[in-house]
């Protein structure tokens, strides 16, 4: 237990890729902020776009921001020999990337795929929309664990509480996949009824025929 008492300034050095200057790369690179950006873009999509046009010219604002943060996410996938609970924390972080490449890169191909309407395509991006700022209050929470001027918490409540997170970040991720994958079901199964599967899976790739 000893050790864990330096387990936390610890992750904040490591997870920001041992700059040597925690505090402000937290606020220049923060995970949180990102996510959120990509969520306020998305609002505006979903808010403002009512055809398939409009909608495309907006989500570049999304994947420009995703495109912004990749760098981030590659650099933390470098960091290596990480104590357990270290490790945890940069795994929910990376989770929350690859959330944000799932929307970006699946909802790319489905505003070029005919078999969803524009209030079909604003509908998804909602559900995509929710499902980040789930992610994003997750983060949220761990930052404010790792902050080594939070001294008031035992070094049990920081690991449970960044267990809690790590789970929860889980939990996410996958009901990210699970819903990317119903919403293409949708697609091959229209598509299915005119012969058109081929479509489908060229646009997604063969992993489209067993959403299904």
């Amino acid at each position: 237990m000893k050790q864990l008492k330096f387990l936390f300034p610890i992750i904040a050095l490591c997870l920001l890729l041992g700059t040597g200057r925690a505090n402000a790369q937290w606020t220049v690179i923060d995970p949180s902020n990102i996510a959120q950006s990509i969520v306020n873009s998305s609002k505006e999509l979903v808010q403002s776009s009512t055809t398939a046009e409009h909608m495309v010219k907006s989500f570049q604002e999304t994947v420009k921001i995703y495109e912004q943060s990749k760098k981030y996410y590659d650099a933390l996938r470098s960091v290596n020999n990480l104590v357990r609970d270290a490790r945890k924390v940069q795994q929910t972080l990376l989770m929350l990337g690859d959330i944000s490449k799932t929307y970006v890169s699946n909802f790319q191909k489905m505003l070029t795929d005919p078999y969803f309407t524009s209030s079909e395509l604003s509908a998804i991006a909602s559900g995509y929309t929710r499902l980040m700022e789930e992610a994003t209050g997750v983060v949220g929470e761990l930052k404010n664990v790792v902050n080594i001027t939070t001294m008031s918490m035992t070094d049990k409540d920081r690991i449970d509480i960044v267990d809690k997170c790590h789970k929860e970040m889980v939990r996410l991720r996958s009901l990210t996949s699970y819903y990317t994958n119903k919403n293409i079901s949708v697609s091959y199964l229209r598509a299915k009824k005119k012969a058109d599967t081929q479509r489908v899976i060229d646009l997604y790739g063969e992993g489209a025929q067993k959403y299904w």
